[in-house]
């Protein structure tokens, strides 16, 4: 039995972003790209937030060997599964995730936001759903 663990990326924790290297370098034992369904908003805090809707956000499954890479992933995106969810950033859910040909990959973790945090840190809608640090 596999404890593989598959998340979902579409932020800094993509391959080549700023905190792939921290957090996910050396640890990561595939990645390939993918799509899932929502809205991707940059965030004025320099990261970005995915909400469910209709939409497509482009980002990477990344697939992990050992599920205590949730120790770190939950740190980083300000996510604590007892904590009542409006005092989390993010909240950590397996979502339906897609090849770039439309293929249904299953359920994969992700980190998403709730559009009232979106709302909070003035959140702009990317249309093509691709985030990229545009620094």
């Amino acid at each position: 039995m596999s404890n593989q663990i598959d998340v979902f990326v579409y932020g800094t924790l993509k391959p080549g972003e700023c905190n792939y290297q921290r957090y996910c370098q050396g640890r990561v034992i595939a990645q390939r790209p993918a799509i899932a369904f929502g809205k991707l908003y940059a965030l004025s805090l320099g990261y970005p937030g995915m909400v469910a809707g209709e939409g497509i956000v482009q980002g990477v499954i990344l697939s992990f060997p050992d599920p205590n890479i949730f120790l770190d992933l939950d740190q980083l995106e300000d996510y604590q599964p007892h904590r009542p969810p409006e005092q989390n950033e993010y909240q950590r859910q397996q979502i339906p995730i897609f090849n770039l040909n439309h293929q249904p990959l299953g359920l994969v973790w992700a980190y998403l936001m709730d559009m009232t945090k979106v709302q909070f840190y003035s959140g702009v809608l990317i249309s093509d759903g691709c985030w990229t640090n545009r620094d």
